[in-house]
């Protein structure tokens, strides 16, 4: 499996376990949400090696926000 595109919906009560599963694709700014950091996509093509722990943090976010598209 190899993701193109990682993003966040509505909805994330930042329990900040997406950052803390994958620091390289998410960040939580104090006082807001989970995002995806700027420029995410070039560490998908560059680093599959993420591709695991991404799905982890699809599979274990408390509220089902994380969404991830495979190529």
């Amino acid at each position: 499996m190899t993701f193109r595109k990682v993003w966040i919906s509505e909805g994330c009560i930042a329990c900040n376990l997406c950052q803390d599963l994958v620091p390289e694709i998410f960040e939580v700014p104090p006082g807001s949400t989970s995002r995806t950091k700027k420029g995410h996509e070039k560490l998908l093509e560059r680093n599959p090696l993420l591709d695991e722990r991404i799905q982890e943090a699809v599979d274990s976010c408390p509220v089902e926000v994380i969404h991830a598209e495979q190529k």
